[in-house]
């Protein structure tokens, strides 16, 4: 059988090397990975082993943004990594390299990794280069004056869903619209700021498994083709030195992945998915530990969503590396920890130059964009469990305003767009956690709509859903117990007082215990909708999103 596709005699006496390709013409975000693919295993023959390429599946996120589609989104994290588990525990394969290019396939080639414990090395499948309408091509469609609005400026897919809200509060028209629609997205790549794709790869980066600046590359270069390449030499090397996952995958190495996810101002989905690959590595890690480090650690990128900067404009100043080198100097990485390399995190750094001087796409840590952590672990009577807020500063620390409830988030967008929700709002969406959507659905649709409509500082938005990577605003999800399972959201009425407060953490409902407790005593809950399939699979056995939502805690 495997002479048939594409064995030699000799490669029996090879390392076999599984590389897990998430090619799909589903998204452009993994559109080009069967050629990166052919580039890891090419890297494996150079190394000495034999390459056995195989698939698994990519969703969209940014296409079911806002649909029922969106319910799979977080599943498919987990069908991933059982997939490649699957295929990699069947075949008893030696070693794996997996690239992934977007949000969900990319924690869950890691949960597979630190599973199977067998030598691995993860490459990122690159970022998208920023699109733009070219002056000359909208001054054909518009008149010059609203051309010069949009021609010529940056987008990628958050344009788009800002887009939306825009065009719903006239201050764009269709045409522009349509204009924006097709030209934001110009090829292959993940989405292009520091969104779930760009914030994981960094994270995965920072964690020791991938290769240096692996995170920080544009999908379409001869430095991303280089770098799958290398990947498949570096996994051979692995096989021979017997260097496994967990001897990468430790506490510290952790610890570094939330560092940089927050110098960087990464997304809150890095709250819920570095949970989820510390438990699949057996490591100890709650979201407490987010607070505990962002205490100490500053926001220093000024990224997109919330800053001016794409990551590709972070790729031609030097990527990644130079950051943490910048991190390691000032004594807030563990600079011992292993690396997919056989190098300590410190020696991969050795020799990387310094950001050059006049950038201003990533501050010293003398002048931080925030001086502690964008992410905000929230308790109160509301979130009894927990909650993740994504706090920038530029809202302001702290909010209180009047509730406006919705079931689901189609009914939340529709009031959003059609004026209903209006300044001093709270927006509470319910019912989409990981049991109750079921699936824990992205609010980037919402918050997209809040933003566009010009309301980013006059209302908030929590639910137990969460966020996109693209979401910003004065925004608060994860929040546990969910709806679904009788949590203090499940019980929140039109006109509630709601404060939340990032200095002091806090995220209470302005009514009193007795009141909340007579409210629960009356609350029942609502009926499954999803009996059968994938869906009901996932709210049978997913846990909580304090717990990272996995579905193998036995």
């Amino acid at each position: 059988m495997l002479h048939a596709v594409g064995f030699a005699r000799e490669d029996f006496k090879k390392s076999q090397v599984g590389i897990a390709s998430t090619w799909s013409m589903v998204t452009p975000c993994n559109m080009h990975i069967d050629k990166l693919a052919r580039e890891a295993e090419a890297g494996v023959g150079a190394g000495g082993g034999k390459g056995i390429i195989f698939g698994t599946i990519t969703i969209s996120d940014g296409i079911s943004m806002g649909s029922e589609g969106m319910k799979y989104s977080l599943v498919s994290r987990e069908v991933i990594a059982d997939s490649i588990e699957t295929v990699m525990g069947c075949e008893m394969l030696d070693g794996l390299v997996a690239i992934g290019g977007c949000d969900k396939n990319m924690p869950g080639c890691l949960i597979a990794m630190a599973r199977l414990n067998r030598p691995a090395v993860f490459v990122y499948g690159g970022t998208i280069l920023p699109g733009c309408i070219n002056g000359i091509l909208a001054e054909k469609r518009l008149n010059k004056e609203r051309a010069a609005l949009i021609a010529d400026k940056p987008l990628d897919i958050v344009s788009c869903f800002e887009a939306v809200g825009k065009h719903a509060g006239g201050q764009i028209d269709e045409r522009e619209l349509t204009l924006i629609e097709e030209h934001a997205i110009p090829g292959a790549g993940s989405c292009g700021g520091m969104y779930t794709a760009n914030t994981m790869a960094s994270a995965i980066e920072a964690l020791g498994m991938s290769l240096p600046n692996s995170s920080a590359q544009n999908a379409v270069s001869k430095e991303k083709a280089m770098d799958a390449r290398a990947a498949g030499v570096a996994v051979v090397e692995m096989i021979k030195r017997g260097l496994r996952p967990s001897e990468i995958l430790t506490r510290e190495a952790f610890e570094n992945a939330i560092t940089v996810v927050i110098a960087l101002g990464g997304s809150t989905n890095a709250v819920l998915h570095l949970l989820a690959m510390a438990h699949a590595a057996n490591v100890k890690l709650d979201i407490d530990d987010f607070t505990k480090i962002g205490k100490r650690v500053p926001v220093l990128a000024d990224l997109k969503p919330s800053g001016r900067f794409l990551m590709s404009e972070l790729v031609a100043i030097g990527g990644q590396t130079p950051l943490m080198k910048m991190l390691l100097e000032e004594k807030l990485l563990h600079g011992d920890c292993m690396t997919v390399t056989g190098k300590t995190l410190k020696e991969n750094l050795k020799r990387v130059k310094h950001y050059p001087k006049g950038q201003e796409i990533v501050r010293p840590v003398s002048d931080p964009i925030k001086k502690d952590s964008h992410l905000v672990v929230l308790y109160g009577n509301l979130a009894p469990g927990g909650a993740v807020a994504k706090i920038s500063g530029k809202e302001g620390l702290s909010f209180s305003g009047k509730a406006i409830v919705f079931e689901n988030e189609g009914d939340a967008l529709k009031a959003i767009l059609d004026g209903s929700v209006k300044k001093g709002h709270v927006i509470v969406i319910r019912h989409e956690g990981p049991v109750g959507g079921p699936g824990m659905r992205e609010m980037l649709s919402p918050t997209s709509a809040v933003m566009g409509k010009g309301l980013g500082k006059d209302v908030a938005l929590i639910t137990d859903g969460r966020f996109s990577g693209g979401s910003h605003g004065f925004v608060a999800g994860h929040i546990t117990p969910e709806a679904a399972l009788g949590g203090p959201l499940a019980i929140v009425k039109n006109g509630d007082p709601i404060t939340i407060d990032a200095s002091k953490r806090t995220i209470d409902l302005g009514v009193s215990k007795a009141e909340i407790e007579a409210r629960l005593k009356k609350w029942k809950k609502p009926a499954t909708t999803y009996k059968r399939g994938v869906l009901a699979k996932y709210a049978a056995t997913v846990t909580s999103a304090s717990l990272g939502a996995v579905t193998d805690m036995l």
